[in-house]
């Protein structure tokens, strides 16, 4: 191997690596923070699903809200889909606002998800992330509950159908009726 040979893949590597530095700098630097229980919940406006309108989560100050982030590709969504449109049936007459947030998703894809599941409560779709992005989603189910003052108070970072979630679920919703 001559020198010159040897000289340029080391040349190589070296800029792979600075490279590779360089992403992790940029990726620390601009990640999204998860907003915590206790903080005002990040504000959106976001389209019907079905296409009729947009919601405002400022408009919904004053109710309790449950934001579901789900997708139609999602196992854990397919199981706990059932229990949230229950959960929605309880709570609604007591102004509770269930809202499910689409996911990296086609349109398509998930109107067929919510017709088979035959969920009722509004859903809508963050077609640019935006909002995924602003409340830290990486995973999906992923539910935040906000009081009437717009204030997390409870974030279930997986299906509400899980053992330990199941209970956070329901304590969220009582802090936020109590509020």
């Amino acid at each position: 191997m001559t020198a010159r040979l040897k000289l340029t893949g080391q040349l190589v590597a070296l800029a792979c690596v600075a490279g590779l530095l360089g992403l992790l700098v940029w990726r620390l630097t601009h990640q999204q923070h998860v907003p915590s229980v206790g903080s005002a919940a990040p504000g959106f406006t976001l389209q019907r699903l079905e296409g009729a309108g947009t919601v405002t989560l400022h408009s919904l100050r004053g109710k309790p809200v449950v934001l579901n982030f789900w997708a139609s590709w999602c196992g854990p969504c397919k199981a706990e889909a059932k229990v949230l449109e229950q959960a929605w049936a309880q709570y609604r007459a007591r102004g509770v606002v269930f809202l499910g947030v689409d996911y990296h998703d086609l349109a398509s894809d998930a109107r067929r998800f919510v017709a088979a599941h035959a969920l009722s409560f509004p859903m809508l779709q963050d077609g640019s992330g935006n909002v995924t992005g602003r409340y830290g989603i990486t995973q999906v189910p992923e539910t935040y509950i906000v009081d009437r003052a717009g204030r997390i108070v409870a974030h279930i970072a997986g299906p509400i159908t899980g053992s330990g979630f199941a209970g956070e679920f329901r304590r969220g919703l009582a802090e936020a009726l109590r509020s």
